[in-house]
């Protein structure tokens, strides 16, 4: 870092801190400054994270700095970062650590965003792929049938036992579900049945089977379940 920064850019800087507009005067002065390492220091130490500007920034390090000190969602770092960051393995490693950390984010939600950003840069399918096997899990968020197809689709190459174990973690389990509310969930894939996975549409169909077995219903209405379960497969 020290070699990077010009220290007058360090000295500027804190000379600012004490003003009441600190960070719009900083912007004002630094993101467009003609000096890419007033901008490379500037997107290090700006209160609020890095601007979108900065990650857009004509310089890759520039882009990089603001990239990972950046509060931006990953969708919109990766849309506004430099195209050279992705195309050089080198510069990707300074980046490693924050996107790891971002797609940790994506394979926690629905999947929706993570197939955006995979979309945009495929590049990274083995990190998505890490972070789903080997992440910290942060919430229960289940993921979008649909959307995990489509990641299914994407992570062909890396499909495996550990894979599929965490795989099958991101979707609905029928535990804790009543009657109704099984009927209810099997009635919403069959319309979609077409668009999913049949790896999907199995394993649904395997928690519903599970769930019949250890539930004290009417053998008319397990029949009825039953009936309507196989429709997945």
């Amino acid at each position: 870092m020290e070699e990077l920064f010009n220290l007058t850019y360090k000295d500027e800087v804190e000379a600012l801190k004490d003003e009441e507009e600190f960070e719009a005067l900083g912007d004002k002065k630094y993101i467009n400054h003609e000096d890419f390492e007033a901008r490379l220091y500037w997107a290090f130490c700006r209160p609020s994270g890095s601007h979108a500007d900065q990650i857009k920034d004509k310089h890759p390090l520039v882009s990089i700095m603001a990239f990972n000190h950046s509060r931006l969602d990953a969708l919109e770092r990766f849309c506004l970062l430099h195209k050279d960051v992705i195309e050089d393995e080198e510069l990707r490693k300074k980046i490693r650590n924050r996107s790891r950390m971002l797609f940790r984010d994506l394979v926690d939600n629905d999947f929706n965003e993570l197939n955006k950003v995979l979309e945009m840069v495929p590049i990274y399918i083995d990190v998505a792929v890490d972070q789903l096997i080997n992440g910290r899990k942060w919430n229960d968020i289940v993921a979008n049938e649909y959307e995990a197809t489509l990641f299914l689709d994407k992570a062909k190459d890396f499909i495996d036992d550990a894979f599929m174990e965490a795989f099958y973690e991101k979707l609905q389990n029928f535990e804790e579900f009543d009657a109704s509310e099984v009927k209810e969930f099997i009635e919403k894939l069959l319309p979609q049945k077409e668009h999913l996975s049949t790896v999907i549409l199995e394993f649904y169909y395997e928690q519903a089977m599970e769930w019949l077995d250890e539930c004290d219903l009417h053998i008319l209405q397990k029949k009825s379940l039953e009936k309507l379960a196989k429709k997945l497969i």
